[in-house]
């Protein structure tokens, strides 16, 4: 088995489990699928494989999970995450006539947390630090939003508050220049694993191409060595995923999230 199969069985067997939603507010199961339901009212839609569905009953999966979230006047978004070396005929087809819709490919990159420390100075003018107050917190998502070209919203700053406030292990660190914050990230002990994820890395255009996203990466994977943990994972946009592999994380399969929203004939 080479070292890229037995990473992606590794992230397969340890985190394609319950592990996956620690922080839900519930996970209901219905077949080989997890519904977990979220803060903000958020819907995710997660499984360790689908059991060998076949192509002609996808469509009523799809459906049966969808409707799950309608029932729900709270859910107004919805994510199945979708990776690629699953056995899924059909899935792609039936969220589309379900009204999800794609966003972006991500790589799924997984490796040792050593090689993300190693030889790698923090720039000049740039301070590192863990955050917890509710005005970092809350300038640290509104600094994502922007570096994101999305809409400044309190809904992520909310959820991140909930779950400081449950001392869930997450910590949450931001790059700052001039007192600015200019980048951020999570880092994710993932329960009875050796792995931590490493999650909402978000740079803002001006400051990118600089190390700074590079040099928040080691902080926080300092901080996961330092709880005894080995291996890290990560979805990975392009921007994210050359500076991870230099650091020695491999690219193993590709997840896209699909999407569905409410709308108000829903």
């Amino acid at each position: 088995m080479t070292i890229k199969e037995q990473y992606l069985r590794a992230y397969d067997e340890q985190l394609r489990t319950d592990a996956e939603t620690p922080t839900a507010i519930s996970v209901t199961r219905l077949g080989h699928l997890r519904l977990a339901i979220y803060a903000g009212g958020l819907g995710f839609i997660t499984y360790r494989d689908l059991g060998g569905t076949a192509a002609k009953d996808m469509l009523a999966l799809v459906a049966e999970a969808l409707e799950f979230y309608r029932t729900n006047p709270e859910i107004d978004k919805v994510e199945w995450k979708v990776r690629t070396h699953d056995d899924a005929p059909g899935l792609h087809e039936a969220l589309l006539a379900n009204e999800f819709f794609p966003d972006d490919p991500e790589s799924i990159m997984v490796g040792p947390l050593e090689g993300l420390c190693d030889d790698v100075p923090v720039p000049d003018g740039v301070t590192l630090r863990k955050v917890t107050s509710e005005a970092d917190v809350r300038a640290m998502s509104a600094m994502a939003d922007t570096a994101f070209g999305e809409p400044v919203s309190t809904r992520m700053a909310d959820s991140l508050l909930t779950r400081l406030a449950r001392k869930d292990g997450m910590e949450l660190w931001v790059a700052e220049v001039d007192g600015k914050i200019v980048s951020c990230g999570r880092l994710e002990p993932v329960q009875g694993t050796h792995f931590v994820g490493i999650w909402g890395g978000a740079t803002l255009e001006a400051y990118r191409g600089r190390g700074i996203y590079r040099a928040l990466t080691a902080a926080r994977a300092q901080s996961a060595l330092a709880m005894g943990k080995t291996l890290v994972h990560s979805d990975s946009t392009e921007y994210s995923r050359p500076i991870l592999e230099r650091s020695g994380l491999m690219k193993v399969s590709t997840t896209t999230p699909y999407y569905w929203r409410r709308s108000a004939a829903s």
